[in-house]
Formats: C-alpha cells, structure tokens, sequence
C-alpha cells in the first residue's frame, strides 16, 4: 500500500467490501475498470467470485482499500441442505487455507479468531457462535507442547462483545490481547448489513483490508487493520440484515423486471407460461431476474414514472432522504435467522478448523463442533 494514501476516503465498513461495484458489473456486463481485477467461477451451487484492488487508482475508483477480496454466493443455502451446507464448508476451508497462502500466512503461524458481535442479539451473533465452535490450542502449545501432535497450529480465540455491553471499544481489547499473546495475524468474523437483497444468508465474504465493527448498521468504530494492530487482519464476514432503503429499492427493479418480463411474454408467450394461470406462481419456482427482463427506458416511465429511470445511487439517495426524516430505514432480517445462524456458524467453524489444521479435515471436522 503507498505510504502517502489517505485512508479515510476509502471505506472499510462491513457490509461486503465490493458488493457495489460487483452488482453492477453483473448487471451491466461492463468490463473490469482500471487497478481492479475480477474473476467469477460457478460449481456445484457455490459461486465464488475475487476481486483484488491493484492500487490507489483503482481504490479511488471504486472507494475500496487495495487487497484481496473473496466473495461466495450460496443461494441454495436457504432451503437448510445439509449435504449443501457440508460442500459450502468443505469449499470454504479450502479458499480460506489458499487465500492465506497468498497473503503469506504459513502453516506455523499463530492465529488470534475474533468473533466480532453482540451474543444478545441473533442477526449480530454470527461472531461468537464461530469462536464457540472454534478448535483452540494456544494453551496446549504453551502448557503441554509434547502432547501436541502433528498438523495443528496455535489458535486462540476471543468473542469481546460489543460496546453497549462491555464499555470498552472493541478495537481496544483486540489490540490488548495481540499486545499480551503475540499472534502472527488475526481472523475478525462478523455479521455485515448487505446492500442488496438476494445476499442475505446467501453469502460469505472473505477480505485483507481488515474490519470496522458496527459500521454497517452505522456505528463508527475503530477498526481492526493491519495498520491498527501490526499484523494481517482477515475479515470474514456474512450478510444476515438490510435495511429499508437496499429493500425499497431492490423492490423497485424487482417490480420492473417483473412487468418488463410479462410485457415480454405477452409477445412471445412460451408454452408453460400458456398452461400457468395469470399471476399464479409456485415458490421457489419464478426464475431469478436478468438484465433481458429489464423494460426499455420508456417502458420504466410508464411504470414507475422518473424513479424507474434513476441511476441506482440517486435512486438510492431520493429513497434515504424520503425515509430517515421519518425513522424509517429500518434494519431487518429474514424470520428464520434464528437457524441460519447457527448452519452459519457451524459452516464457517467448520471450515476455519479445517484449513488452520492439516490434521483435520472433511471427515473429522465435525468432531470438533457442537
């Protein structure tokens, strides 16, 4: 990173770290902008899609610290498979030990977990659900290294709760910790805000830049960095909330695409369209929307009149100035968070035991969680 860089212009929230920019790429099919390089591969149900940020131009163009992004997409993970939930875990521990090796971190180097979070509060409780599952064995390593066998590393883990409940800044008691135990580099897992509603509980994102606690939901915080403790900081990190105005505005498209996909079907009908009575649909059965089921710009004023025709940030902006006067922009969840919190948990637990010990792997990895 150049050492005259401005840190405050960029943005280290945690909500997912290009999901912005990542969006409209997908919508629009533009080609990848100057310092920014991005490439997206599909198997078994499990996008994963990696962005990394070369330099300042590119950083200053999409508002994004250089480093190393990862995104996983599981949209099947709604429907509580568990041969799914297995694979997802199974696919993570093997990104996450590859995405390691690339920012240098060896096998022998000692891991500090932080599950970032209030345990009071489910949406917000992803953190401390990882670290309950998460295989510790710093105290063996310094208490009894000659029972330790081969394939594991030093691993502690911590969950210092939030600040409403401790009176201490997150920032503060990490930094503590690393200062007392000396880590070689710190993993900070936490439930992110999303800015869009096809992510939630759908997606893991994985980052170098470090985490900023709380800022999401609006809570400015300091942040966990490299530059703020002295050693890598990897954010993992699962949108499980939205607010109001990523919901009215993603309703907004969704509400185009749809009549953009009736007025195109009414064209040129399709033979199971002909045998669907009119307006019924089965869930889980409507195909996900594309850019072909956008209307013409026309075709969005007749519909929804100047907002259809909105970029996506004015639009945005018109619909947060509408809502926070009145305390509107609400932060909601879907009503079975309760369960995807924990498979979430279990799935990321699962895959940080894996990929931090050689010794563990898809056969007995289950062993090590509740």
């Amino acid at each position: 990173m150049e050492k005259d860089m401005d840190l405050s212009k960029y943005s280290i929230r945690t909500d997912l770290a290009l999901e912005a920019h990542q969006l409209e790429l997908e919508r629009t099919g533009e080609p990848s902008i100057s310092g920014v390089e991005m490439s997206t591969e599909e198997k078994n149900g499990i996008r994963m899609t990696r962005v990394q940020v070369l330099n300042k131009q590119g950083a200053q163009q999409i508002g994004k610290l250089p480093g190393k992004y990862l995104t996983m997409e599981v949209p099947g993970l709604r429907r509580k498979d568990t041969e799914l939930q297995n694979l997802v875990a199974t696919e993570f521990a093997k990104a996450f030990q590859q995405f390691l090796q690339e920012i240098g971190i060896q096998e022998h180097h000692k891991a500090l977990i932080v599950g970032l979070g209030n345990w009071n509060v489910t949406p917000d409780a992803l953190g401390p659900i990882v670290v309950e599952n998460i295989l510790v064995t710093r105290h063996l390593f310094e208490l009894l290294p000659e029972h330790v066998e081969e394939g594991y590393r030093p691993v502690s883990a911590l969950s210092p709760g939030v600040l409403g409940i401790t009176g201490i800044e997150t920032s503060e008691i990490v930094f503590g910790v690393v200062e007392k135990t000396k880590p070689d580099f710190v993993i900070a897992i936490d439930a992110l805000a999303s800015r869009a509603l096809e992510r939630v509980n759908t997606t893991i994102q994985i980052a170098d830049t470090g985490i900023n606690p709380g800022s999401g939901v609006g809570n400015k915080r300091k942040p966990l960095t490299k530059e703020t403790l002295g050693i890598p900081v990897v954010a993992i990190g699962v949108p499980t909330v939205v607010d109001a105005v990523s919901i009215a505005s993603d309703t907004i498209d969704y509400v185009l695409s749809h009549m953009g996909r009736q007025m195109n079907e009414s064209k040129n009908p399709s033979p199971a369209s002909r045998l669907t009575p009119a307006g019924f649909n089965l869930p889980g059965t409507t195909k996900p929307f594309t850019q072909e089921d956008e209307p013409s710009v026309e075709g969005k004023k007749v519909i929804m009149g100047l907002v259809g025709v909105l970029p996506e940030e004015e639009k945005r902006q018109l619909i947060r100035e509408v809502l926070q006067p009145l305390g509107h922009n609400l932060i909601v969840t879907p009503k079975e968070v309760d369960e995807f919190i924990e498979d979430m948990g279990n799935i990321i637990a699962n895959g940080l035991n894996a990929a931090l010990h050689q010794a563990i792997d898809k056969n007995n990895v289950s062993a090590y969680t509740h």
